[in-house]
């Protein structure tokens, strides 16, 4: 039978050699000891790197928040893994039992439910007291909702703050806003879908007049991101908007601020440091954004 007729079209018969290639290389040798910090998808599987997959195949343990969900993972894709649950409700027992595996020479696998561990989930200190002992902690890069939404926000992404979750009760929330108001960099939050309208309220109350884009249900089948600016009045639905959410906010902008005044300023700036740095000090004093005070930059440097 021909590669068309298993469905193997012949222009990508080359991509799946060049898959199965590396797939066998990476599969070909033991796992070093070591705390790998794997990133799974948020939801497309496909998204889902080879060397995520050789790592849990060839992990001695991997630890994730839920086993069942975990499970489905692995069994998508084949993987007959070691499976312990470690989370934030049983993180103190559990983790001397997973350095002790580290000590004697074992390599461990730490996923969340979705996503790169760590981000706003559970493990910084497994992390910690594993380097602290002297163990290897790999990185293994890949998906995350708040890196995803940013990249397709059309927000400024030179710098930016991911701030987590925002707090349940509105006080606080308010208070946790203000604290970051003047903060000169775009500003990402996760949320949950029944906090989600008093979340983009308070942020209105504070923050009004700037550019927000909402980003809901990440690489999955009903993604969607509305743009916009605060206050977002979000398209009418039946009931409250379902699916993860990760809220964007973009930085202050000082109102009133001239070109020429941005341009004397960086013109003083450039004489002392280096053009980037000028480019930096200028956009935190002026509060205005770095992308305009880049491109002037530019424009005094040829004159």
């Amino acid at each position: 039978m021909t590669g068309s007729e298993k469905g193997e079209s012949p222009a990508t018969a080359p991509l799946m050699g060049a898959l199965a290639a590396m797939a066998a290389r990476e599969l070909a040798s033991p796992l070093a000891p070591g705390l790998y910090i794997v990133a799974t998808p948020i939801g497309n599987l496909a998204d889902i790197s080879l060397r995520a997959l050789a790592v849990l195949a060839r992990a001695g343990h991997i630890c994730c928040e839920d086993t069942r969900h975990s499970q489905k993972l692995l069994t998508a894709f084949g993987i007959r893994g070691r499976l312990t649950a470690y989370h934030e409700h049983n993180a103190a027992r559990e983790r001397p039992k997973i350095l002790g595996w580290l000590a004697n020479g074992a390599s461990v696998a730490l996923i969340s439910d979705a996503g790169t561990p760590l981000i706003a989930d559970p493990g910084y200190k497994l992390v910690r007291e594993a380097a602290e002992a002297g163990h290897h902690v790999f990185p293994v890069p890949g998906p995350s909702a708040a890196i995803a939404a940013l990249s397709a926000s059309g927000l400024p992404t030179d710098q930016f703050l991911f701030a987590g979750f925002l707090p349940p009760k509105e006080s606080a929330r308010r208070k946790r806003i203000e604290a970051l108001a003047d903060i000169p960099a775009t500003l990402v939050f996760y949320e949950t879908a029944p906090r989600l309208a008093a979340s983009l309220a308070d942020l209105a109350s504070i923050m009004e007049g700037r550019e927000i884009a909402v980003a809901r249900e990440m690489t999955k089948r009903f993604e969607e991101i509305l743009r916009g600016v605060l206050p977002l009045v979000l398209p009418g639905e039946a009931g409250e908007p379902k699916g993860e959410i990760v809220i964007l906010v973009a930085p202050a902008q000082e109102a009133g601020i001239a070109e020429d005044e941005i341009r004397d300023a960086l013109a003083r700036a450039m004489q002392e440091m280096s053009l980037r740095d000028a480019v930096d000090e200028v956009t935190r004093t002026l509060r205005v954004p770095r992308r305009l005070v880049y491109s002037l930059a530019l424009e005094l440097q040829k004159v």
